[in-house]
């Protein structure tokens, strides 16, 4: 298994981060991507460094890199996750502006057939933004955005972020144990 994983400037740096750590304990091969504004944030929401978080990727790619092996259809993956995912990644997305390595590695995802994940953290979201998701939706692009659930009666941040980044593990079929699923409820409960 082989996924690119980007890292956009948005708040929620910690769903990235947290997904290349369970990539790398599972023994799953990762191209990285953070994009500047990423690395900004990184400083304000988080005490680890990019050094660390770049040790936890099999390999790192420059954001402005276009001629990165990643960029090419012809480089095998099984497909990319952008979390978290900013809402200007999303309109380049949507418009088809590959501009530096995650959008283009995410259209060249796109255009290959292959599943990609992003992962908003915005809220609340305008009409721009839920048009561009809509149009992405279309192309069979998942919508994951950073809203986890509460019937596991989390006790801690970790086991919020556990929640999302198991959902996307989900989405390639990955086995985990970061959240356990929802049990249901009887007709007579609902």
């Amino acid at each position: 298994m082989r996924l690119v994983i980007g890292i956009t400037g948005c708040s929620g740096i910690i769903y990235g981060v947290r997904l290349l750590s369970v990539c790398r304990e599972k023994d799953i091969e990762t191209d990285l991507i953070i994009s500047p504004a990423a690395k900004k944030i990184l400083d304000f929401e988080s005490s680890e460094k990019l050094e660390s978080i770049n040790e936890k990727a099999t390999r790192v790619h420059e954001f402005k890199n276009l001629g990165a092996p990643i960029s090419s259809g012809s480089v095998n993956t099984n497909g990319m996750i952008i979390s978290p995912c900013s809402m200007k990644s999303i309109g380049s997305i949507a418009n088809g502006i590959t501009d530096n390595l995650i959008t283009r590695a995410a259209d060249v995802t796109l255009k290959e057939g292959r599943k990609l994940v992003l992962v908003p953290r915005e809220t609340p979201m305008n009409q721009i933004h839920l048009e561009n998701m809509s149009k992405l939706s279309k192309t069979g692009t998942v919508i994951l955005p950073a809203a986890p659930a509460f019937y596991h009666k989390p006790e801690k941040i970790e086991d919020l972020v556990n929640f999302i980044v198991g959902k996307i593990l989900d989405q390639f079929n990955i086995q985990h144990q970061l959240y356990q699923p929802w049990g249901g409820l009887n007709q007579d409960e609902i």
